[in-house]
């Protein structure tokens, strides 16, 4: 055999040492867990045959605590590129079956090779985790690894579209790059996310609690509201991932993809015309709103099991990706409180960010009184969203289905924060607030001289009555320019269609400034 034969056997060889990982046993290991290795998930998340590996042969650079003996190539993360539905997308997977995914330098390196390639190149970049931490023997190197990583998240960040999955352990540091990126997945029962583990919890605080409790797909898509999708196994999550990215652009500079349609535009639902309840404090579910309007009843809720009182979503209209924002009457009758503000703020900075245009539902009674929430802080959460919606150029449809009450109504994109086209149902009750909050405020004096209280209760449902005979009903905006029309129900699906024809051209920009100051 020639040199050049040897070279070239030698190559294979190691390229099949590489593509083992850890080796075999630890495979085995993996899918005894009922998990995939890095490359089966990267093999099933991309187009057959589209990827292409970078560093396959780089290995650790740490001599301390016996690790001179321990080289493997490619050192615990599957880095490369390739392609989703024929476009570029770039892609890291930590591999547990190499000293379990634990991050080094030269780990860091590879994946902050592929994000500052994304970056550079205008592509999405996804991010699948399942990892043990920091490498302990690398010390602060390990830990300059995740700062690395970490700095090019945020320069990433509204740029070009990053994903998490977490498929995996997720703990301490390493927690802070899934959380810098736009979308979070999460596998159940396998995956966990936190901060500090239970031991760690036992000794300083005293609390027994599990790694699922802590820190689970279903805690965190619940409670905490740092993921937005909870999973019941891998495949499901990559097939959400390619999903997800259908809905996005490449980048900042792009749109996103039109869709073949094949729903027609002119399809009136006549379901929407009886849909809201005579009974104004009846609910109604704002999810069969949204099945009823947009292309073949199919969209795709981000954070659905988190502050569900407000809908995120994507979906599309005549092919056109948008993102929806709709109050759920189903829910605490869609108040809008701390967690239904931060979902909805970060979801329309996201749209905004990528030029998907938003349509908003409206259906807000006001924002949730009492000392949890103003404790928590609500004004400043409340001001996340509007600000969200006043700060965002991209086209803003909003249709008011019920009620709109007080700062709610400015809030939820309406006309006087560049809400670019408003409409209303006939049911639409634009106010400061409800009539019997309004009568206890506007005719306080007349209720106090009251003493028959059937004569009082007969005053208060006729002045209930003459407030709503003049505030119950969108013309009173509609007289000012605020609502631009109001609109039959059942035609709701055409108008926004047509709305979002008579945007596509829309230029709008803020001011020049270094940054601004969102209230967080």
């Amino acid at each position: 055999m020639s040199d050049i034969q040897n070279k070239i056997s030698q190559l294979i060889e190691n390229r099949e040492t590489a593509r083992l990982g850890g080796g075999q046993k630890a495979i085995d290991k993996q899918h005894e867990k009922g998990k995939y290795t890095a490359r089966e998930r990267i093999e099933m998340l991309l187009d057959e045959g589209s990827f292409e590996e970078f560093d396959m042969f780089v290995t650790h650079r740490c001599y301390d605590f016996g690790m001179e003996k321990k080289h493997t190539f490619g050192d615990g993360v599957v880095t490369g590129y390739g392609t989703i539905d024929g476009r570029l997308v770039y892609v890291f997977a930590q591999d547990f079956t190499v000293t379990a995914g634990s991050l080094s330098l030269s780990m860091s390196d590879k994946i902050c090779k592929v994000m500052d390639m994304a970056l550079r190149n205008g592509a999405p970049c996804i991010g699948m985790n399942d990892s043990g931490g920091a490498r302990i023997q690398e010390g602060v190197n390990a830990l300059a690894g995740y700062a690395n990583i970490f700095q090019r998240n945020v320069m990433s960040s509204g740029v070009i579209p990053q994903i998490s999955a977490i498929f995996g352990p997720c703990a301490g540091g390493a927690v802070y790059s899934p959380a810098l990126t736009d979308f979070i997945i999460m596998k159940k029962q396998t995956s966990n996310m936190f901060l500090t583990g239970p031991k760690v919890v036992k000794t300083v605080t005293g609390e027994d609690v599990t790694q699922e409790q802590l820190g689970g797909a279903v805690m965190h898509t619940t409670k905490s509201g740092v993921a937005q999708f909870a999973v019941d196994t891998e495949d499901e999550g990559i097939a959400l991932i390619r999903k997800l990215l259908s809905y996005m652009p490449q980048n900042n500079m792009e749109d996103a993809p039109l869709a073949v349609c094949t729903d027609k535009i002119t399809r009136l639902e006549d379901s929407l015309n009886e849909i809201i309840p005579d009974n104004a404090n009846k609910p109604y579910d704002m999810a069969e709103v949204i099945r009823a309007i947009v292309d073949n009843g199919d969209y795709l809720e981000s954070a659905a099991g988190y502050a569900k009182n407000i809908i995120t979503c994507f979906a599309r209209f005549n092919g056109q990706s948008v993102g929806i924002i709709a109050n759920q009457p189903k829910f605490m009758a869609g108040v809008l409180d701390i967690n239904a503000s931060r979902k909805a703020a970060r979801f329309v900075r996201f749209c905004d960010a990528f030029n998907i245009p938003i349509v908003t539902l409206v259906d807000v009674p006001g924002f949730l009184p009492g000392t949890t929430q103003e404790y928590g802080g609500v004004i400043t959460h409340g001001a996340k969203l509007l600000f969200a919606y006043c700060e965002a150029t991209v086209p803003k449809i909003t249709v008011t289905l019920r009620k709109a009450y007080g700062g709610a109504y400015i809030v939820m994109s309406s006309k006087h924060i560049r809400g670019d086209i408003n409409y209303a149902w006939p049911t639409a009750e634009i106010a400061v607030m409800g009539a019997s909050g309004a009568v206890e405020v506007l005719q306080a004096k007349e209720l106090a001289g009251f003493t028959d209280p059937a004569e009082k209760a007969k005053f208060v449902a006729e002045k209930e009555k003459e407030y709503n005979d003049k505030f119950s009903n969108p013309y009173n905006a509609a007289r000012y320019g605020y609502i631009d029309d109001v609109i039959e129900p059942r035609n709701t699906r055409f108008r926004i269609i047509r709305a979002l024809q008579s945007l596509a051209t829309k230029r709008l920009q803020n001011p020049a400034k270094k940054h601004s100051n969102i209230p967080l």
